[in-house]
């Protein structure tokens, strides 16, 4: 049996699978946690994927590995190899301003769109390059090259400490605002344009590129961004519309043409095969029912019950899901905000309704949004930790409008990087097909209301200020 090993180095946790290459029978796996926060350092990745390796009984015996993970977080490190200062992860917002400027100087969101497929906003890679060159100029000064952190664990893996040989992919790459999917190759002026200077950048391989070697001697396969190899990992086919539940909400599917949206709701990232990922990010998915949770004091399995309990539409209450502020729509000091509040729908199965049902509508928003640069949508693939609610997989057709098939619960960000490596291992020519459990199927009769009440209420928020401080609704600060 010929061995291989997925990882995933995501926001919360490190997970590593051992798969066999040619059947993708799981044999072992591994888990370690991460610490919270948006600034981390890349340390703690490397320490959690060690606990992880260990749990899965080690890499001595894989023919091959591959990392996907966490996509934009800026990893600079000095002309030594040393990491500068803690990585911003995509879910950091102070460079919100940074993205605005970006946008103005290169001429608008469209001339973002032409020369990278992208608009910016604070979670990419350029913008973050930008915040630190200034507020940080002695951090600044000090880097000497910038990469991600699934690129980063890559290089650490395989033991080289030379900045030339640090190696990541097309997905992961076409996230950064200085590498286009398009032409597949480097901006070097927009990198120049976001931080003020060139550095260096890691070579994006091919598919089935060899990144670097572990200790054994097995290679080491390109990686991925984390979307990128949840659809790699899924095995979703034409037509198939990935919807993850996880930290973020995305929506994608692979495609053979790049979006060209100078809105930047659909960013045109790259898959894993060579092909394009259209995709839609949202902040604020799983953690909405989180929060839900914990405002109700009730765990995630009662807070579906209660859910299913109000009907479709709560009655007219609408939670608006923006806990982080708000990638898209593009929003990044805004607060959530619940409408429709009467004595009928003050309780607990209406709260957790509402907050299902906004959660999903900024979703099926981004359904929309790929559906209206040309994405083919037979059918919705839905996964993540908030798949496993009974509420969601119920609620979701209504919304989206299309049949909802629910895979059994899995790591498929890590499964796709294990197939990734099987198909390095292997040599094929094509990736191997591996036999997938049969999916749970959901439908349901769209019911447009609920989106028709959420797309009056989602613009009514409030924006953070200064020290916390609320803005009115349309963004200025009362005096």
């Amino acid at each position: 049996m010929t061995l291989v090993a997925g990882i995933d180095s995501s926001t919360q946790s490190c997970k590593v699978v051992i798969r066999d290459a040619e059947t993708g029978k799981l044999v072992r796996q591994g888990r370690a946690a991460h610490p919270d926060g948006t600034e981390v350092h890349p340390d703690a990745w490397w320490a959690a994927l060690q606990e992880a390796i260990d749990q899965a009984g080690g890499l001595d015996d894989v023919a091959a590995a591959s990392v996907a993970g966490q996509q934009h977080g800026m990893v600079v490190l000095d002309e030594t190899g040393a990491v500068v200062r803690p990585a911003l992860l995509w879910n950091d917002t102070r460079s919100a301003g940074a993205a605005a400027d970006l946008i103005a100087e290169l001429g608008g969101g469209a001339k973002w769109a032409e020369a990278v497929g992208i608009v910016p906003v604070a979670s990419f890679t350029l913008t973050k390059l930008r915040w630190l060159a200034r507020n940080e100029p002695e951090n600044a000064a000090r880097v000497a090259a910038v990469c991600l952190p699934h690129d980063w664990l890559t290089w650490k893996l395989s033991g080289s400490a030379d900045l030339a040989t640090i190696k990541t992919d097309r997905s992961d790459a076409s996230g950064t605002l200085y590498w286009s999917a398009k032409t597949n190759q480097y901006r070097p002026d927009l990198l120049e344009l976001g931080f003020g200077r060139l550095i260096a950048t890691p070579e994006v391989l091919g598919p089935t590129g060899i990144a670097g070697h572990l200790p054994n001697g097995a290679p080491l396969g390109p990686g991925a961004g984390d979307n990128a190899a949840a659809a790699f990992g899924t095995g979703a086919g034409t037509g198939d519309v990935v919807v993850s539940i996880g930290t973020s909400g995305t929506v994608f599917v692979s495609s053979d043409v790049s979006p060209d949206d100078p809105s930047g709701t659909v960013a045109g990232f790259a898959d894993v095969t060579g092909r394009f990922l259209p995709i839609v990010v949202t902040l604020n998915a799983a953690r909405v029912l989180d929060a839900a949770a914990k405002l109700l004091g009730v765990d995630h399995e009662t807070l579906s019950k209660l859910a299913l309990e109000a009907p479709a539409g709560a009655d007219g209450l609408v939670l608006v899901p923006y806990l982080e502020g708000e990638r898209t729509p593009n929003r990044p000091d805004a607060t959530g905000a619940i409408h429709g509040l009467t004595l009928k729908t003050s309780d607990p199965a209406h709260l957790a309704r509402a907050a299902v049902e906004g959660m999903l509508c900024a979703l099926a928003d981004g359904l929309d949004a790929l559906v209206g640069q040309g994405a083919t949508a037979n059918r919705i693939v839905l996964i993540g930790g908030g798949a496993r609610s009974e509420a969601v997989r119920k609620i979701a057709p209504a919304l989206f409008g299309l049949p909802v098939l629910v895979p059994p619960p899995g790591e498929y960000v890590a499964d796709g990087a294990a197939r990734q490596a099987a198909w390095v291992a292997l040599g094929a020519a094509e990736p191997p097909v591996w036999s997938a459990e049969t999916p749970e199927a959901y439908e349901d009769t769209p019911v447009p209301l609920i989106r028709e009440q959420y797309a009056v209420a989602q613009t009514a928020v409030l924006d953070r200020g200064a020290n916390g401080f609320p803005l009115r609704a349309d963004g200025v600060r009362p005096r």
